[in-house]
This record gives structure tokens, C-alpha cells and sequence, in this order.
């Protein structure tokens, strides 16, 4: 009954692990992200991300990016550095509409959700 017990706790941690990971729904302009899993503060970030960045591109073009770690349109390297350097340069466009404080909110996230894809 132990060895039961013991290989019962064993697969509902290895189930939580894999629940942590990051979830793509749909494709292309339908492209959304399951953030059921993700803490409170980070699924308010997802809202202002999902808000402000859809304005310019779909969020396929960020799950790409999130998945391969490779930007899809320069075909560069998209890891923290990456996050950093497109918040800097959101942050710079007169259109995008992103205050300083939107930005390091949606960096923080992207870094979660780079974190989440790679588990």
C-alpha cells in the first residue's frame, strides 16, 4: 500500500510540473497564452501586454518567440538581453503608446514567461 501511496505523490508532482509550463491557445491573430497557471501579478501583466503589443503585431509572433527563443522577423537570439532591447525600443516608438512603467512590466513578464517555456 505504501509503494502505492509513494508512486501516487510521484506522478501529481511531476503533474504540477508540467501544468507550470507555458500553454499556447490558437493560432495566428487568435494566438493567446493560458495564464490560468501564471501568479496574480503576472496575469495583469499579461492583460497590459495583451493590449498594448497587439496594437503592432499578433501574440503568435510573441509565442514564437517565447518558444524557440528566436525572434521570428530577424531571426536573432530572444532571451532576457532580447526582452530588454525590445522594451527599449517599444519604448522609443511614438506609436506604441508605452510609458516607461508598461515596459518593465511587460519585460518582467516576457523573463517569466521565457522561464515558463523553458522548464
Amino acid at each position: 500500500m505504501k509503494k502505492v501511496v509513494l508512486l501516487l505523490c510521484a506522478v501529481l508532482l511531476l503533474a504540477t510540473s508540467v501544468e507550470a509550463k507555458l500553454v499556447v491557445l490558437g493560432k495566428g491573430d487568435a494566438t493567446q497564452f493560458d495564464v490560468s497557471s501564471f501568479p496574480p501579478r503576472m496575469q495583469e501583466a499579461y492583460k497590459l501586454m495583451a493590449v498594448k503589443c497587439i496594437k503592432c503585431h499578433s501574440q503568435e509572433r510573441t509565442a514564437i518567440a517565447l518558444q524557440t527563443g528566436v525572434a521570428p522577423i530577424t531571426g536573432g537570439l530572444f532571451d532576457r538581453n532580447a526582452t530588454r532591447a525590445y522594451g527599449i525600443k517599444m519604448l522609443r516608438k511614438p506609436d506604441s503608446d508605452m510609458t516607461k512603467d508598461d515596459v518593465k512590466v511587460v519585460i518582467e513578464l516576457l523573463n517569466f514567461m521565457l522561464d515558463e517555456a523553458n522548464r
